[in-house]
């Protein structure tokens, strides 16, 4: 069964975790909106400082920072009273701080994987390096789960720049339910994948000594599996659902390489009131922002909020060579300008919602591991609205006039970076039309 957003529905008494249907909608759960690492960092230690068994972490960036070492003090503390800790972070976006994050948590019962790690040249030459790990994940007792956009990072600290004037805008989502059983999985099986097969190994001696190596050796296998969504459009509604209604979606390279982006499509076609949109990096494919101009055409209210201020100058330039074409559709665009940008979610008609790490650019949407929840309430809608129109509120409005039109200059600057889009996803290894 599916729903209308292109996720299946959970169907009711069956377990949440492995099974595939563990990514579907669910009914009965707990969402809270979270902004800011101010918000979610006291949350989750103190969710770790309780754990009783397990704790699964995944994220981009783990800083040296205050945010940083406390949570390692709550990990250090979990693993002290015999909890099993187990940690992965992107080669690439701790590369900085792997030395100080190997030795803080050197401990028993905590392992830490690096997925795809960048310490020889030529790790460059491997395939596949362009594709990071930017979940931002963390279960504990596979009762609490918290997903969303914030790095292991001080709200006021950018790794590149340093201390900052303001924190930067950034959200994620506490989760209790029977949607913490997919998030899990997806912790696990990220995990077991950058371990490269050390973990599994035990499994494997045990195997071969058992007396059901058929169920332990699907179970192995489901260790590896991140919750599947399906292929096709969504016709069924999940109304039916007790509130909170809520799914997990992921973006792999292997069975669900643009779930997200159809999400988001799905869910915009669809509108009828408004569409609101979050995104610091933002370079959406053909469809995407057709459906973006359709849903403007027809009265939709389309609002999108990109970064003013700005850190990787090539990323602006991206995203402000499709001004005038979204503009033209009548698609409003502000920038925000108080703070750095790095908040991911959206809101469709004062019902849809989502909170995750997937940018709208090629990077989040075909090549890195991305993780958003999509949720089904007004309450949370509206919530998230408020913030929404908050940031708005205190952002530049982008007109038109001040572009000048399309223009010569502007159709050359959309063919340069259609074409260096395109080369960068070649060389990355993506397929397909973008």
């Amino acid at each position: 069964m599916t729903a209308d957003d292109g996720v299946a529905v959970h169907r009711p008494g069956r377990p949440t975790w492995p099974t595939p249907a563990a990514g579907s909608f669910t009914g009965g759960n707990e969402v809270h909106l979270l902004r800011g690492g101010d918000a979610l960092f006291p949350q989750q230690n103190q969710a770790i400082d309780q754990a009783q068994r397990e704790v699964w972490l995944a994220t981009y960036i783990f800083n040296d920072d205050s945010a940083g070492q406390n949570l390692v003090a709550s990990l250090q503390g979990a693993a002290a009273r015999g909890v099993k800790v187990r940690v992965v972070v992107d080669g690439f976006g701790t590369k900085a701080c792997l030395s100080w994050l190997r030795e803080a948590l050197d401990r028993p019962g905590i392992a830490l994987a690096v997925f795809r790690p960048i310490d020889r040249w030529w790790r460059w030459l491997q395939p596949g390096q362009l594709r990071r790990l930017h979940q931002k994940l963390c279960v504990v007792d596979g009762q609490q789960a918290f997903v969303g956009g914030i790095n292991v990072v001080d709200d006021c600290i950018d790794i590149h720049k340093g201390a900052l004037d303001a924190p930067r805008l950034d959200f994620a989502v506490a989760l209790q339910g029977p949607i913490v059983g997919a998030v899990s999985q997806a912790a696990r099986a990220i995990w077991t994948r950058a371990w490269l097969g050390r973990d599994i190994a035990e499994e494997l001696r045990v195997l071969v000594r058992s007396r059901e190596p058929f169920m332990r050796l699907r179970r192995i296998t489901q260790r590896l599996r991140m919750s599947r969504q399906p292929e096709r459009p969504a016709t069924h509604s999940v109304r039916a659902l007790p509130p909170v209604c809520a799914a997990f979606v992921l973006r792999d390279n292997l069975r669900q390489r643009r779930t997200i982006e159809r999400a988001y499509i799905v869910a915009i076609r669809g509108a009828q009131q408004h569409v609101d949109l979050i995104t610091p990096y933002f370079y959406p494919g053909q469809s995407f922002r057709r459906a973006l101009r359709d849903a403007a055409r027809r009265g939709v209210r389309v609002r999108l909020l990109l970064q003013g201020q700005v850190d990787y100058r090539i990323a602006a330039f991206a995203a402000q060579a499709l001004y005038a074409e979204l503009l033209g559709h009548g698609v409003q665009i502000f920038e925000y300008t108080p703070a750095y940008l790095h908040a991911k979610i959206a809101v469709v008609d004062a019902q849809w919602a989502t909170v995750g790490s997937s940018n709208i650019d090629p990077l989040s949407l075909l090549l890195n591991l991305e993780a958003n929840v999509i949720v089904r309430d007004a309450k949370f809608a509206a919530s998230l609205a408020a913030q929404f129109d908050a940031a708005v509120a205190v952002s530049r409005a982008v007109e038109l006039r001040q572009l000048g039109g399309e223009g010569l200059g502007g159709v050359m600057r959309r063919a340069l970076v259609a074409w260096g889009a395109y080369v960068y996803l070649r060389v990355a290894g993506a397929t397909g039309r973008y």
